[in-house]
């Protein structure tokens, strides 16, 4: 019913085997996977004349890249036609 195999000398079934295999595979993906995450990439720098000029430029660039809820356009993102 189970296949043994010798491996150092013991006798080990073969769903130990795969049980082994399964194990060491889903440890290395998870190591692998693991680690620091990607950091965002930098635009190029902002040279304003003055800190109102910059404050205003973030402002701007954060709600063009859409991280501002304040502006936008008002459709309901969980409707599926968007009111049409």
């Amino acid at each position: 019913m189970v296949q043994y195999y010798t491996v150092f000398g013991r006798q080990v079934g073969s769903h130990v085997l795969a049980m082994i295999t399964l194990g060491t595979m889903a440890g290395g993906v998870t190591l692998s996977m693991g680690g620091s995450k990607a950091q965002k990439a930098q635009g190029p720098p902002i040279n304003a004349s003055s800190p109102d000029e910059e404050t205003f430029i973030k402002d701007f660039l954060k709600s063009a890249e859409g991280g501002d809820s304040k502006t936008g356009n008002n459709v309901d993102a969980t409707k599926k036609d968007a009111g049409r």
